[in-house]
């Protein structure tokens, strides 16, 4: 009886254990049916400017004056320039390093065509039935083959002659 109590609370205190643990912040499953609680925001009030001629040009597809601009809003209520929040194009002292960096050509749609990648790279690295049984991270599994090791690249340039700045302390194991 003694031996059947001890393995039944064994057994407990090993279930207990598994509950912890770090949060599934790497599964690749994670995030990708669960509503946004914060997409929903309230709409600015409507008023009546006082000259019509005013308003900004309808445009299709575009925000409207109503429409909520937190940031936006925060930045006024803080001192600062919520028109610097728009997109100006590239700084003037940043044109010659954009210039340097695209001189072989860019792709437009290079966020579309990393993300199709990236979604059949996970479709031929889904999750094993024991991994998904236990809902374990596959993250660090998936992505082995194209992880970077910086202490192996940095000692990589340094032999090759080049100026490098400190890598991040290598994992404890």
């Amino acid at each position: 009886m003694r031996a059947i109590s001890l393995t039944i609370g064994i057994a407990a205190l090993t279930g207990m254990t598994a509950c912890g643990g770090n949060p599934k912040l790497m599964n690749l499953e994670r995030g990708q049916n669960s509503p946004d609680e914060f997409a929903i925001l309230p709409t600015k009030p409507i008023s009546m400017p006082p000259d019509l001629a005013l308003l900004p040009t309808p445009t299709p597809g575009s925000s409207n004056i109503t429409d909520p601009t937190p940031i936006a809003d925060a930045v006024g209520a803080m001192g600062g320039n919520p028109a610097a929040l728009t997109d100006q194009g590239v700084a003037a002292s940043d044109q010659a390093m954009v210039a340097y960096a695209s001189r072989s050509g860019n792709d437009p749609a290079i966020r579309t065509t990393l993300a199709q990648a990236d979604q059949e790279w996970r479709e031929r690295h889904k999750p094993r039935p024991l991994e998904r049984l236990a809902g374990t991270s596959v993250y660090h599994r998936a992505y082995r083959d194209v992880s970077l090791d910086p202490q192996a690249e940095q000692s990589r340039w340094q032999r090759a002659g080049a100026r490098t700045p400190a890598a991040p302390p290598a994992p404890e194991e």
